[in-house]
């Protein structure tokens, strides 16, 4: 059992076997933060945010670990962010089998450290999800396995504020090239915002999103 508290967004349409979406918000946020928007996407989606299992206290919470020392500075706890991960990994299956959502129609869109566990699930787990839409965070090269999947057909939506002081976009920029190197289906793309989706982004990746429905 994962444990993780969740909001649902139901289909707006009735269908059978609805396709699934969900949702992982970033350090320091819950699941009200993305689910603000869930009605602004498509209709047959079912819509899932989660809740990050680690309180910090006054409704914020983390997947993992971020730690500050003078030593190492900003690090993260890449033990608990694998744990983060097969936490989800279940999570994600609990869903599907509640809701007998289509199981080749499943999309996991995170910001910031939700969209680095985004990218990290996929190659821990290939095939799991579809779909990923990885909103202001970048791939952990700390936090994949030992090798990964060739097989693996899920593709990826990736953008970055260009003038983010959260996580800064040239680490972001090394999305494209990797997931090239390695074959994947990939778009990449900038907005000049900081630590956030701007409006067009939004739009951007809700057409992407739709597409592949």
């Amino acid at each position: 059992m994962s444990d993780l508290h969740y909001l649902v967004r139901p289909p707006k349409t009735a269908i059978k076997n609805p396709p699934l979406l969900i949702l992982l918000h970033g350090y320091g946020s819950n699941e009200q933060d993305l689910f603000s928007f869930t009605e602004e996407l498509p209709d047959e989606f079912l819509i899932i945010s989660a809740q990050a299992p680690r309180s910090m206290g006054s409704g914020s919470y983390a997947w993992y670990a971020i730690n500050f020392d003078a030593m190492n500075g900003k690090f993260s706890d890449l033990e608990q962010a694998k744990e983060a991960i097969d936490k989800i990994a279940v999570f994600i299956d609990e869903i599907k089998e509640k809701y007998k959502t289509n199981p080749d129609k499943t999309f996991l869109l995170g910001f910031s450290q939700g969209a680095i566990l985004s990218y990290s699930l996929s190659f821990f787990y290939p095939n799991k999800v579809q779909h990923v839409i990885a909103l202001s965070g970048y791939i952990n090269t700390e936090l994949l396995p030992t090798t990964i999947s060739r097989k693996i057909e899920t593709s990826y939506y990736c953008s970055h504020g260009s003038v983010d002081q959260v996580l800064p976009v040239i680490w972001a920029r090394k999305s494209k090239p990797f997931l090239d190197n390695l074959g994947f289906q990939n778009k990449y793309s900038e907005y000049p915002v900081g630590h956030g989706v701007a409006p067009q982004n939004f739009h951007s990746f809700k057409t992407w999103i739709e597409e592949r429905l």
